[in-house]
């Protein structure tokens, strides 16, 4: 934990871009009966059913110190999705940097062993020796920012019935382009210090 909050108090610094990568699944659904059109007086209405159309998976990466953020729409969430996840990342929007340094969860997924099964060996270490690993701890999810990001994502783009993966891929850009031109930062207040404080409960007691 501790080591993760030492990340976020570094200075902005475009060589070494500090990254949070997380993920979730969204079930797809579609309508059973057409939805009644919005009336004077009277919003749209859908009907309860639905009927289920697969899952797709969302990986998100989010620079709070910038105020960047990318959505991956895919239709798996295996090691090798993870693995092209970390392509994009380094080879697509951090081809500059030195070091990427990477805040994500000790999933199972998160094994950068798939880097070797997606490519091939140069291109494989090439990523792995762009990347500074930082896992978040057991139960401490909570410490990715990547995970705030996806929470405004479902709040804003997602409470709605979403059918195909090409309306999820359209739906989460429009939501990703617009809090990118705007800027959305994420103040993150809480330090080392606060969670000797706050959570002194976890510390080991030493005579």
């Amino acid at each position: 934990m501790e080591e993760v909050l030492d990340i976020y108090t570094r200075p902005y610094d475009p060589r070494y871009p500090q990254v949070c990568l997380d993920e979730t699944s969204k079930q797809l659904v579609s309508e059973t009966r057409v939805p009644l059109p919005a009336e004077p007086g009277q919003i749209e209405r859908y009907d309860y059913e639905y009927e289920r159309q697969g899952v797709c998976s969302l990986f998100m990466c989010f620079e709070p110190l910038r105020g960047w953020r990318h959505v991956t729409v895919s239709a798996h969430r295996t090691k090798q999705d993870f693995a092209r996840v970390l392509h994009d990342l380094v080879d697509v929007y951090y081809p500059n940097a030195e070091k990427i340094v990477l805040v994500l969860d000790n999933l199972n997924t998160h094994d950068f062993s798939a880097l070797y099964e997606a490519f091939d060996p140069e291109e494989a270490w090439h990523i792995r020796e762009k990347l500074e690993i930082h896992y978040t701890p057991k139960h401490g999810s909570w410490l990715n920012m990547a995970e705030i990001e996806l929470s405004v994502l479902q709040r804003q783009a997602l409470d709605q019935r979403i059918e195909t993966p090409k309306q999820m891929v359209r739906i989460t850009r429009a939501w990703e382009v617009d809090r990118n031109e705007r800027g959305l930062e994420i103040q993150w207040r809480f330090t080392t210090a606060d969670a000797r404080i706050k959570l002194h409960r976890l510390y080991p007691s030493l005579p």
